[in-house]
């Protein structure tokens, strides 16, 4: 069960990571969705952690437990961060921008992608 949930998320996390180049995801201003921008970063965040999951997902089911474990940790704290603060930790906004005064709803747009995917992986990596 570990080894497929780590392959669901190469495949979901490779689609986030290609969704700047995917023609009318982003408006004219350059947000995705006309929510959030993702930049050079995000996408190479975004296909890292791709590339864990897969690697994890090929060598083994403790490996990919181990990554659903750490990656959902470190998603859901960065989600978390950013509901609080606005700014997350994995693309160092939280160091470059800092607190940010946004509006409650946005920052649930914003950061519910990183809380979904760290809480559902972290939450099948506590399955045995």
């Amino acid at each position: 069960m570990h080894r497929t949930v780590a392959l669901g998320y190469f495949v979901v996390l490779s689609l986030v990571a290609a969704l700047n180049y995917i023609p009318g995801v982003t408006d004219a201003d350059g947000l995705t969705f006309g929510i959030f921008a993702l930049d050079i970063y995000d996408d190479a965040l975004h296909a890292a952690s791709a590339l864990w999951a897969l690697g994890a997902a090929v060598v083994s089911a403790r490996a990919a437990r181990l990554y659903l474990l750490l990656f959902g940790a470190l998603y859901l704290a960065d989600g978390v961060l950013g509901l609080v603060t606005g700014s997350g930790y994995l693309d160092l906004g939280i160091f470059t921008w800092g607190w940010q005064d946004l509006p409650f709803s946005f920052k649930i747009l914003a950061n519910g992608p990183h809380l979904a995917l760290g809480g559902f992986a972290l939450a099948m990596g506590l399955r045995r």
